[in-house]
């Protein structure tokens, strides 16, 4: 049974995280689906802006289900679930799709570290952020020592890796990590979407790649999509297609 539900509603597509039960906690099976969701999100064009929110009202996201991991070897913690949870939860970062995090209540460990892959946050007032890893024997696998570092000052993320310490929905707001804090942050997260919506969104496709290639965000794959973006409107790409098929030297106009 589904627990990562994909909703397309025109423009806006929302990713329901609905495992309330166990805090919302990811599984494997979990990791997958949302892997599938990236993917149908990619082959959607008419989606413009993707929501991402929790279920329930104790947990965003508690992070990774420690039944999932906890038995697993040391090979298989580290090859099928750090670097499979790293690789798809970089697929959700690096959608071309402008993304929103509605946060409603704490966002632990995985659940932050997902949180950070979207890319703007509205957040609860009492929810809070936290790394918690370290009571558990482990440390943050899913991007919590890296991607959070570039949206978090280094000493925050040392409170909640190695001290334990949380950060309240007003200091996180503080230090520009959530847009916005409001009591109904799913409210306020469809209202920025909705405004967007009226907004090109190969425009906002291209501004992403812009901002994810500036700060290392999957750098050389979006200089290459750039390139592949402005090359393929040239009427030379036309021509070189064209002369191909029709199995002739091709005549670059050079425009």
């Amino acid at each position: 049974m589904s627990a990562i539900h994909l909703e397309l509603e025109g423009k806006i597509a929302r990713i329901r995280i609905d495992n309330p039960a166990k805090l919302n906690a990811l599984t494997i099976e979990m990791l997958e689906q949302l892997e599938a969701a990236c993917s149908t999100l990619e082959r959607s064009p008419q989606v413009g802006v993707v929501i991402l929110s929790g279920e329930g009202d104790r947990a965003f996201c508690a992070g990774a289900d420690i039944k999932a991991w906890g038995a697993l070897s040391p090979t298989e913690f580290a090859r099928n679930w750090v670097r499979e949870g790293h690789r798809i939860f970089d697929r959700f970062a690096r959608l071309s799709i402008p993304t929103i995090a509605a946060i409603q209540a704490p966002a632990m460990g995985g659940g932050l570290e997902l949180a950070a892959c979207a890319d703007i946050r509205v957040m609860a007032p009492m929810a809070t952020l936290a790394l918690p890893e370290a009571q558990v024997g482990i440390v943050p696998g899913w991007g919590g020592n890296t991607r959070l570092l570039r949206l978090l000052p280094e000493p925050i993320v040392k409170e909640m890796a190695l001290f334990g310490r949380k950060v309240t929905a007003d200091k996180a707001w503080s230090l520009g990590f959530v847009a916005e804090v409001a009591e109904n942050p799913l409210a306020v997260a469809l209202a920025i979407a909705e405004r967007a919506t009226t907004a090109s969104t190969r425009a906002h496709e291209v501004a992403k790649y812009q901002i994810h290639a500036s700060v290392g965000e999957d750098r050389a794959a979006l200089i290459e999509a750039l390139g592949g973006g402005m090359i393929g409107a040239t009427n030379d790409r036309a021509e070189g297609v064209a002369s191909f098929k029709e199995k002739r030297k091709p005549d670059f106009p050079g425009t």
